[in-house]
């Protein structure tokens, strides 16, 4: 049963939330730091029941995005339950079946933490490769450095021209099984910025918070990459095959469209009513 609080557990995230995020770095990096430890310790204590939600009991491997002709009585492999948005966050749980993955993925200046509610989840981080401090808008010189860093780098299979200018060069920061036991993970605008999540062994559920939300009007729109292998008489210090790599090893990223087997669904929200204002 949900904890019978004044004011629910849910509810103190996001006020802490909205707390936390009302300015972020450099502005007051202290104060930051300071309410981000606050908002992790209330995270490393929220619980499904919490939210009314237990889970689900699919067995079976998640459904691919359905044909028109069949419609759309076949459930998404990922659903997402919205809780709550200012303009300084957003808050929501994400619902996966057993063996669906979140594609790796982006989160362009943005901070952000995640908690495992129920299940396990495989979750692989990369960091961008940027100085802290820099502006998230790639500049003409920085864009001209990355085509000059691949040169000479052969992948495999080989990639079209056109395709490198699509490459980005980035650092393997973690690869980590988490549990409703673990404590929450952290995203920064470099550090573990790009992530793909998968459920592990059943169906999991994971609270997500993120400052500020996904806007694309704002230069934060979601992007989709996966890791490309780089052929073996590659030079010595370019980063190898994705079955290779190891923490804090460059590796290349290729930004691609959506998977067509990946597609997230809604449906409400079933926990305490949330007002972070």
């Amino acid at each position: 049963m949900p904890r019978d609080n004044m004011a629910s557990l849910i509810q103190k995230i996001a006020r802490q939330a909205r707390t936390t995020f009302k300015a972020l770095p450099p502005a007051d990096a202290g104060s930051f730091q300071a309410n981000l430890a606050k908002l992790s310790k209330l995270l490393e204590k929220i619980r499904a029941e919490d939210l009314n939600l237990g889970p689900r009991r699919n067995g079976g491997p998640p459904l691919p995005s359905p044909p028109p002709q069949l419609g759309a009585h076949q459930g998404p492999p990922v659903t997402y339950m919205h809780i709550c948005e200012t303009d300084s966050f957003s808050m929501g749980v994400f619902l996966l079946q057993s063996g669906s993955c979140i594609p790796l993925h982006d989160h362009p200046g943005m901070h952000g933490l995640l908690k495992v509610l129920y299940g396990q989840v495989a979750i692989k981080c990369f960091d961008k490769e940027e100085v802290e401090g820099e502006e998230e808008d790639e500049s003409e010189e920085a864009a001209a450095g990355s085509v000059a860093d691949v040169q000479g780098v052969q992948f495999n299979p080989p990639l079209l021209q056109c395709q490198r200018a699509a490459l980005r060069r980035s650092l393997r920061r973690s690869s980590d099984v988490l549990s409703e036991a673990s404590d929450p993970c952290l995203l920064t605008p470099v550090q573990s910025n790009m992530h793909q999540i998968e459920a592990r062994d059943g169906p999991a559920a994971f609270l997500d918070i993120l400052a500020p939300p996904y806007d694309p009007d704002e230069g934060r729109d979601c992007h989709y990459f996966k890791m490309l292998q780089v052929s073996e008489n590659a030079g010595n210090d370019s980063p190898g095959s994705p079955q290779q790599q190891q923490p804090s090893q460059p590796v290349w990223l290729l930004e691609v469209p959506q998977p067509a087997d990946f597609w997230c669904g809604g449906e409400p929200y079933p926990g305490p009513k949330v007002s972070p204002d």
